[in-house]
């Protein structure tokens, strides 16, 4: 099923994704339309043009490949399936993340993976292959992101504040992030090459959507970043 988004409202273009029984859409024309292909499950939706807010939100278990750019907050609560962005992403994407992938080809905003979380067999994945604004893995309490720093260019693999509040989960950065200022609840140090191969899969996936090779991209010093305690806010409370 092919859908000319240009000619369709948000509401009416969701309406129109959730109601077909087609497993596989095409929206053509896309130009920031919200809420694309949210809650749904079993579709494959293919997206030509810009994806507005909330891509994917509350997803629970269709593929959305994007070919430009999205906007903000893509995987909104996800609980499962894949997106896949073939451009740039906005802000506070994976928000609440708690299931499922979302491979971005180019780089993200602020706030990418807060408050991502993870429940019993449930192990959210983001992968970046560019930069990251300030604030990544905001309040991270579950999950893995993985910022590979593909992108050239002289600045720095994320910005300032990573891992503000981080008190679960993993973080991997292609990077030695020499100069790069980490907050004290955290621990980071080079990644050893078991901790590596934990991570081949996401990377091998990354390049079958974008293409690359998965020994190059591993053949470099990644900084892996975990919580350095299970109460990270304990100078809040008043001890008895």
């Amino acid at each position: 099923m092919e859908l000319h988004a240009a000619e369709l409202g948000f509401q009416e273009l969701n309406e129109k994704l959730r109601e077909t029984a087609d497993r596989e859409i095409t929206l053509t024309g896309c130009i920031g339309q919200r809420f694309l292909a949210a809650g749904t499950a079993g579709k494959y939706v293919k997206i030509n043009g810009i994806a507005g807010n909330a891509l994917g939100a509350y997803l629970n278990g269709s593929v959305i490949e994007t070919f430009g750019n999205a906007q903000d907050a893509v995987g909104d609560t996800m609980n499962a399936g894949e997106i896949i962005v073939h451009g740039n992403i906005g802000d506070a994407a994976g928000y609440a993340m708690r299931g499922g992938k979302i491979f971005v080809k180019g780089n993200a905003g602020y706030r990418a993976g807060i408050h991502m979380k993870a429940y019993q067999d449930k192990i959210p994945v983001m992968v970046i292959g560019g930069r990251t604004g300030s604030f990544l893995g905001e309040y991270q309490a579950g999950g893995i992101i993985i910022v590979l720093g593909l992108s050239g260019g002289e600045k720095p693999i994320v910005s300032n504040f990573p891992c503000t509040g981080m008190h679960g989960g993993k973080l991997f950065l292609r990077s030695d992030c020499a100069g790069i200022h980490f907050p004290h609840q955290v621990h980071h140090r080079i990644a050893a090459p078991e901790e590596l191969a934990e991570i081949r899969c996401h990377i091998e996936e990354y390049c079958a959507h974008f293409g690359g090779d998965p020994d190059a991209i591993l053949n470099a010093e990644f900084t892996l970043v975990t919580p350095d305690s299970g109460n990270p806010y304990k100078q809040m409370y008043v001890a008895n």
